[in-house]
C-alpha cells in the first residue's frame, strides 16, 4: 500500500465530507480505513462501494452519547447487509425495517427480533405475518386499514405492541420527495383532521393490540433542530389529549430520523449532539407543561450513520467535449445511484490514483445508461486532462445507493467492500450477468 501522509492543511477542506479516516496518499491516491482506494479498485473492480467500518461504529457511538436513555434504532432502508447488522448490534443499536425481506435478513443474521421495529405505509400480509412469526418488538401502524388486518393475524392468546405513525403538520426536508411530515403525502395519520385520534381509539378497542406509543417522521436531509422541536410539541399535545380522553399514559415516543449529512464541502450537516440536548430538554419541558410523564424516546438515524462512511469508485470510460460542455462518462450511473435523478442530490467527485497538474475544468460526471437524466454529478470541478482509464471517487455514498440500485440495461449491481485498520474485505459480491439471467425462466 502507498505511504499514507496526513492531509496537508490546504487540502483538508477537499476531504471534509469523507470518512474521518481518509488520508491523501502518494501519486494522488486517497486511503480510507488505512486502505488505498486505487488498490481496492484494482482488486475488486469498478464500480465498487467502500464502507468504513470504523466510521459507522463511531457514528453509532456519537448518537448514543447525544441521546442517553434513548433507544437509537438504525433505519435499515439506508443500507443493509449482514456485516452492518453485526456492527450496529454490537454498538448497542436497535433496528428499523420496512419489509419481510429486511426483517428476515436481520433475524437470520442473529439480530434480536425484540429490538426491531417494522415500518411501512402499505405493509403486505406477508410483512405482517413475518413480523408476528419472528416476534418483532414494535409494529408501526400507518393506516386505519392495518388495524383490523393486523389484529386478525394475531392468535387469540397473543398480543402485539404497536405504535401509531402520526402526521404533525411540519414541513421539513431538502426536497418535496422526501418531506413526510405534512398531510399531503402517503405516510401516517393526520393529527389535524382527526385521523390519528380515530385510529388510536380503534386500536384501544382491539384486545390483541397493545398501543405503547406514537411515532412521527417529518422528512429527510433536515439541517436544523427547529422542525423536530415543533413536531415534538404537537405530538406531546396528542399524548396529553389521549390521557384526557382515554385515561391512559403512552410510555413511548419515536421521533424518527431524517438527520442531514453534507455531500459536498461547505454544506450543512445536522449537529447531532445539539439535536440530542435540545430534543431531550424540549421533551421534558413540554411534558411538564402538559402534566404527563416523559415517555421513553426513540430516534431512527439511517443516512447519518452510513452515508458519510461510504465511497463509490468508478472507472472513466469516455470523455466527450461538446461545445462548452465536458462530459465524463463512468462505468456506473443511475443503476447504482438513482438519487441525483430522484431528488437532485449533488456530490463532489474526485480524481484518484494519479496526480494531475492540469488546470481544472467544469465537467458533468454521467453514467453509462440510456437516459439523458443519468447524471451523477453536474457542473463539478475535474482535472482538465481527465481521460478514459482514470478512477473517480464519490464520497458520502453509503446510504440509498445499493439499497435503491437496479439492474437497468442488465448492468449488475456493484459489490460492497469493508475497510478497517488497513484491511479490505468483501461484504456483498458483485451481481453477475449469470445472476440476472437466472431469473429469466425462458419461453
Amino acid at each position: 500500500m502507498p505511504h499514507v501522509a496526513p492531509v496537508p492543511p490546504g487540502n483538508a477542506a477537499s476531504l471534509s465530507v469523507w470518512p474521518a479516516s481518509a488520508r491523501l496518499a502518494s501519486r494522488g491516491d486517497v486511503a480510507v480505513g488505512g486502505v488505498s482506494l486505487a488498490e481496492v479498485a484494482e482488486r475488486f473492480g469498478t464500480p465498487v462501494y467502500l464502507l468504513d467500518e470504523g466510521e459507522v461504529r463511531e457514528r453509532c457511538r456519537t448518537y448514543l452519547r447525544a441521546f442517553p436513555d434513548t433507544d437509537v434504532v438504525y433505519a435499515a432502508k439506508a443500507f443493509l447487509c449482514r456485516a452492518l447488522l453485526h456492527w450496529v448490534q454490537e454498538e448497542g443499536l436497535g433496528l428499523d425495517v420496512c419489509s419481510a425481506g429486511e426483517l428476515e435478513l436481520a433475524v437470520t443474521t442473529g439480530f434480536p427480533p425484540e429490538r426491531i421495529v417494522l415500518h411501512g405505509n402499505a405493509k403486505s400480509p406477508d410483512d405482517l405475518s413475518a413480523a408476528l412469526r419472528l416476534g418483532v418488538g414494535r409494529i408501526v401502524i400507518d393506516s386505519a386499514w392495518e388495524i383490523a388486518r393486523l389484529s386478525a393475524l394475531i392468535p387469540a392468546d397473543g398480543r402485539q405492541k404497536v405504535l401509531v405513525r402520526v402526521v404533525p403538520g411540519v414541513s421539513a426536508g431538502s426536497h418535496a420527495a422526501i418531506r413526510t411530515g405534512t398531510d399531503d403525502q402517503k405516510f401516517g395519520l393526520s393529527i389535524t383532521d382527526g385521523s390519528a385520534q380515530h385510529a388510536i381509539a380503534r386500536i384501544l378497542d382491539q384486545p390483541r393490540l397493545e398501543l405503547v406509543g406514537l411515532h412521527c417522521h417529518i422528512g429527510s436531509q433536515i439541517t436544523t433542530v427547529k422542525p423536530y422541536l415543533t413536531a415534538l410539541r404537537r405530538v406531546v399535545g396528542l399524548l396529553a389529549q389521549i390521557r384526557l380522553q382515554h385515561g391512559i399514559v403512552l410510555p413511548e415516543l419515536d421521533l424518527g430520523g431524517g438527520h442531514a449529512v453534507a455531500h459536498r464541502p461547505g454544506e450543512t450537516a445536522l449537529d447531532i449532539p445539539s439535536l440530542g440536548a435540545r430534543i431531550r430538554r424540549e421533551l421534558a419541558t413540554s411534558c411538564a407543561a402538559a402534566g404527563i410523564p416523559v415517555p421513553r424516546l426513540t430516534v431512527e438515524p439511517g443516512r447519518a450513520l452510513v452515508g458519510p462512511a461510504g465511497v463509490a469508485l468508478y472507472r472513466v470510460l469516455a470523455v466527450k467535449r461538446t461545445g462548452d460542455r465536458t462530459f465524463v462518462a463512468v462505468d456506473g450511473g443511475m443503476s447504482d445511484n438513482p438519487r441525483p435523478a430522484l431528488y437532485g442530490v449533488r456530490y463532489a467527485p474526485r480524481l484518484i490514483g494519479r496526480r494531475s497538474t492540469a488546470e481544472p475544468c467544469t465537467a458533468t460526471v454521467v453514467g453509462r445508461h440510456c437516459e439523458a437524466g443519468d447524471v451523477l454529478a453536474a457542473d463539478v470541478a475535474m482535472p482538465g486532462d481527465i481521460r478514459p482509464g482514470d478512477l473517480v471517487a464519490i464520497p458520502v455514498a453509503g446510504a440509498y445507493h445499493l439499497s435503491m440500485a437496479s439492474s437497468y440495461n442488465a448492468v449488475g449491481r456493484p459489490p460492497v467492500v469493508a475497510v478497517h485498520d488497513g484491511r479490505a474485505r468483501l461484504l456483498v459480491r458483485r451481481e453477475s450477468l449469470a445472476d440476472i439471467n437466472s431469473r429469466d425462466v425462458g419461453l
